[in-house]
């Protein structure tokens, strides 16, 4: 049995790294922590523990983890140090023998991380605790509240896609999730703590009950009865996950904001073959045209990844122009890199590294022009905004339904509030809209 008292006097710090669902389990972690006795400070101060919560969806994640390790012993060459997530899951042996780590989580473990803190000293070489995540039923609910004005919910965890050039199954296990029941819950407890916003997160959202025989419509439908709560977005969802009736509900809901973000990953039909991906591209459009044909001013996210093995120039060409006649906002570009483990390793044709940058900046450019093209459709409207916390240079930053960017001038009472805003002047760089509150 472990003796909290002895966290009373510690400082911890949290470092997360990755996507929206790590955010919201890190939110978690130091809510349990907090609650036995730690006192929670920022990343940058000092110390007693440092937990770092790993993303390893790519070379530069794994990176950026041994950057922040080394980034915590500058600050405290003592400090006990806690790594994470799905690069701990992955490589727990290789994090364990960073010099200065003292204990590895695995990605269920890390839930139940006061069990193993022990007496908080340093050791030789980290501790490892990750279990056999492919076969793991658990699952652990998780909201953010505090650190932003939008609070991340966790809905789903795991994935059960195995595409050939991701690792996320391995770190994260099979699709699983929450009830309903217990789901609607969580948001009524994020939003009775002061949310006005959720973002639903998850590794694969649209496989939500899966593991309780139900459904992610099912889902939406009851938290849009959730009464306190002004706001949902739906985070990333696979395009064969987003139904034609999920996209005609959230046209005519009041709650769910017409914001998608939907992986595309390839605009070559041969491509996404080779990925392993679960549609063609024609479905994808299909998609994106019936959003467009109930909610034009739909703002439209969509991944892609660049210079996966066997992507060759001509298929590249062929998945630009069809990307480049799509009506979307924005094109998150990721530039492929070898994941140990994946399939994708046993394609024989590689992309060279330059030509892989070269590809990802033609799609940036493409982005580009059409967020520009998407934000000046709405120059001289209105909009209703939540706004942020942040003081930056005398002003704060919002966030309109379709998820423009506004700034007004600072006011602190303005914050986590929703407020009706006149866009008017486009500063096309940064894209935001100076703006002006037209009512309260």
């Amino acid at each position: 049995m472990i003796d909290k008292s002895m966290f009373l006097q510690k400082k911890v710090a949290f470092h997360t790294l990755g996507c929206k669902l790590n955010f919201s389990e890190t939110s978690t972690i130091a809510r349990s922590l907090t609650e036995d006795g730690f006192t929670k400070v920022k990343f940058d101060e000092f110390a007693d523990v440092y937990v770092i919560n790993t993303c390893s969806v790519t070379e530069i994640a794994d990176k950026k983890c041994r950057q922040a390790i080394k980034k915590t012993l500058k600050q405290n060459p003592n400090a006990f140090v806690v790594v994470t997530g799905c690069f701990a899951q992955l490589k727990p042996k290789a994090i364990s023998e960073i010099p200065g780590v003292d204990l590895v989580l695995g990605s269920n473990e890390k839930f139940k991380i006061t069990d193993y803190l022990g007496d908080l000293q340093k050791k030789a070489s980290g501790e490892i605790h990750a279990g056999k995540i492919t076969t793991n039923k658990e699952f652990f609910p998780s909201y953010s509240i505090g650190d932003r004005t939008r609070t991340f919910l966790k809905i789903q965890d795991g994935c059960d896609y195995y595409c050939s050039y991701c690792t996320i199954p391995l770190a994260r296990g099979r699709s699983r999730n929450a009830d309903i029941k217990t789901t609607v819950a969580l948001a009524q407890k994020a939003a009775d703590e002061g949310a006005q916003e959720i973002i639903l997160t998850g590794v694969n959202i649209g496989d939500f009950g899966k593991s309780t025989n139900e459904n992610f419509f099912d889902l939406l439908k009851e938290l849009d009865k959730v009464e306190k709560i002004k706001r949902f977005r739906i985070s990333s969802i696979e395009p064969n996950l987003l139904t034609e009736e999920i996209i005609e509900f959230v046209a005519k809901s009041e709650k769910i904001m017409p914001h998608f973000h939907i992986p595309l990953q390839s605009g070559s039909n041969k491509v996404l073959a080779l990925m392993k991906r679960k549609y063609q591209r024609e479905l994808f459009a299909e998609r994106i045209n019936t959003i467009k044909a109930l909610m034009p001013h739909a703002f439209i996210g969509v991944d892609v990844i660049v210079g996966v093995r066997g992507e060759t120039k001509d298929h590249f060409n062929d998945a630009h122009r069809f990307i480049n006649n799509l009506d979307i906002s924005q094109l998150h570009v990721f530039t492929y890199s070898e994941r140990p483990n994946t399939k994708a390793l046993t394609i024989d044709h590689n992309v060279p590294i330059e030509e892989r940058k070269r590809r990802s900046q033609v799609l940036h450019e493409l982005s580009d022009k059409k967020t520009r093209s998407f934000y000046q459709k709405f120059e001289n409207t209105t909009a209703r905004v939540l706004f942020e916390g942040s003081n930056n240079n005398g002003f704060m930053n919002g966030y309109t339904e379709n998820y423009l960017k506004i700034r007004v001038p600072y006011h602190e009472d303005l914050k986590n509030s929703i407020k009706t805003v006149r866009l008017n002047s486009l500063i096309i760089d940064e894209l935001v809209f100076d703006s002006e509150i037209v009512n309260n």
